[in-house]
């Protein structure tokens, strides 16, 4: 059983004013403060993608004078934040492959840490987890960055620190998603967290501008002012984070009730299917609202609920996309002609954080439609689609001009990112209350995990291979994105199928062979169903 202990910033301020707070501030606060750890775990990720291009800069373009063997060192008399020695070992025809090595250290890290911490998660306190992953991470990112004054220049180290990394950063999402699902219903889980999810595209553009902006002081800050910032937030999870309602005296959030339904479709039983716009599908026991069970869910039995392999594959593609541009974008955008000029590593990282821009409105895009429609497979895999052609344009049209690269990349950042967001957060929330779990409260961070760890296996991969594809040019590194979008979709297809099916359920139930009441009666409740998740307003 996991320890039930209020924050200290929480049991100070209520002793302050002598009574509990209310729930919508428990509600913002946990919004707040969840959304600051997640923005500080991006932004510690985001150095690395912006100091490639100095690290390893590319020696064909125009002004590079490279010389493989020279190292940057803090007493070298060129700016650290224009020169372009690199750094061993990561220049040389080899720099990156190894840059895609050290990609890849953190990332399978990364995704092998998901699954361990989903499973300590839902059995240990959530607020000391999320704090300690917190300061761990800001730790070893500057402990990346000392490299830089220490002289360091082993790959064995980087590969060292950035696995340790990754292992401290696994315990950030599966935490998050499990705490803000405890305080919030299915009603409007979509929207809810399309808008919160936005901490993600926050600290990557966060994590971007500040570490474009110390490049001018040396590279090592890069990845220490990220770190110690990260250590702050981690701080304020500590004092102030109310990790679940019981524990500050409040209710429950009834995210468990529900109807069952049975729906006839050509013979065929979709028993199990609901359609009254509660969110929730493949039904299989009609639980009494509140109904909670403490017992935690085993890691097999949780890929077991219907739906958690699809996503989870699904998002193993997405997330090889969306990360490939999350490391490698800077640096495209530093060794590509845009209007015929090269621009500068720092204009090339700012230029980059229009891509995560472009994310938040599509994660909250895909939130709301997804709301609207009930459908979330439905709306992932549009976006999906959508994405095939956007990323042809951005590679095709990107470099013609500053302002085309611009708009390009705000679109494709929101059809990539977009069904990226819902998955990891409001899918991955419902599947993690799924009726199938008898009313478990303890699989949220289990099914999390096993959603977003499958996703960082993608996404340990596309940067990694991205090292290897892009030195047969950039075309290729295309060419495995839009294949990866698109088998994204395609699982998808039969969830999609499944949820249009529910959708035209009522219409399709044959209305022209003959009746008895009780087929009649049922028929009449499915489209009143129908109706009232349509057009709420008009019926309540």
């Amino acid at each position: 059983m996991e320890a039930r202990a209020v924050a200290p910033g929480i049991q100070l301020l209520r002793a302050r004013r002598a009574s509990n707070f209310s729930l919508g501030f428990y509600k913002a606060s946990v919004l707040g403060i969840t959304f600051l750890a997640y923005a500080g775990y991006h932004a510690a990720r985001k150095p690395i993608s912006i100091v490639k291009a100095v690290l390893h800069p590319e020696y064909s373009d125009p002004g590079f004078a490279v010389s493989p063997s020279s190292n940057l060192s803090p007493s070298s008399s060129i700016d650290p934040g224009n020169a372009r020695e690199g750094w061993s070992p990561f220049v040389g025809s080899r720099g990156k492959a190894r840059l895609g090595i050290i990609d890849v250290a953190f990332l399978a890290s990364y995704a092998i840490g998901m699954y361990f911490a989903g499973h300590l998660g839902d059995r240990l306190n959530l607020r000391f987890f999320l704090s300690a992953g917190m300061a761990g991470s800001g730790a070893f990112s500057c402990l990346f960055g000392m490299a830089y004054w220490w002289k360091v220049h082993s790959l064995g180290y980087f590969i060292l620190v950035q696995m340790v990394a990754g292992v401290f950063q696994s315990t950030g999402w599966p935490s998050v998603v499990t705490i803000v699902a405890k305080w919030f219903d299915k009603s409007k889980r979509g929207l809810i967290m399309g808008i919160w999810n936005c901490h993600t595209s926050a600290g990557n553009i966060v994590g971007s501008l500040l570490a474009a902006e110390m490049l001018q002081y040396g590279w090592g800050w890069s990845f220490v002012a990220p770190g110690f910032l990260m250590a702050m937030a981690a701080l304020v999870v500590f004092f102030f984070l109310a990790v679940d309602p019981e524990e500050v005296d409040m209710s429950q959030p009834q995210s468990m009730g529900g109807k069952f339904h049975s729906v006839m479709i050509d013979g065929s039983s979709l028993q199990g299917l609901d359609i009254n716009g509660d969110g929730e599908e493949f039904r299989e026991v009609s639980l009494a609202p509140g109904t909670r069970n403490d017992s935690a869910v085993g890691f097999f039995d949780a890929w077991m609920i219907p739906g958690v392999a699809q996503f989870a594959l699904c998002l193993f593609f997405s997330k090889l996309v969306a990360y490939t541009f999350l490391y490698w974008l800077p640096f495209y955008i530093r060794h590509t002609k845009i209007a015929g000029n090269y621009l500068s590593d720092g204009m090339s990282g700012r230029l980059s954080t229009l891509f995560d821009v472009g994310g938040m409105f599509g994660g909250v895009a895909a939130g709301y439609i997804s709301d609207q429609l009930n459908a979330k497979a439905t709306t992932a895999a549009t976006f999906l689609y959508v994405a095939v052609p956007a990323l042809v344009l951005y590679r095709v049209y990107g470099s013609s001009s500053l302002a085309g690269n611009v708009v390009l990349m705000v679109f494709l950042g929101a059809f990539i990112n977009g069904p990226y967001a819902l998955i990891t957060t409001a899918v991955s929330a419902d599947l993690g209350t799924h009726s199938s779990l008898s009313g478990s409260s303890k699989a949220l961070a289990t099914v999390t995990a096993i959603i977003d760890g499958t996703g960082s296996v993608g996404a340990a991969i596309g940067p990694l291979l991205t090292g290897f594809v892009s030195e047969k040019g950039w075309d290729a590194v295309f060419g495995m994105l839009i294949t990866s979008v698109l088998i994204a979709a395609l699982l998808l297809s039969k969830l999609v199928y499944t949820e249009l099916t529910v959708k035209f359920a009522s219409a399709n139930a044959a209305p022209f062979q003959p009746l008895g009441d009780d087929q009649s009666n049922e028929i009449l409740l499915l489209v009143f169903n129908a109706l009232t998740s349509l057009f709420p307003d008009q019926f309540y």
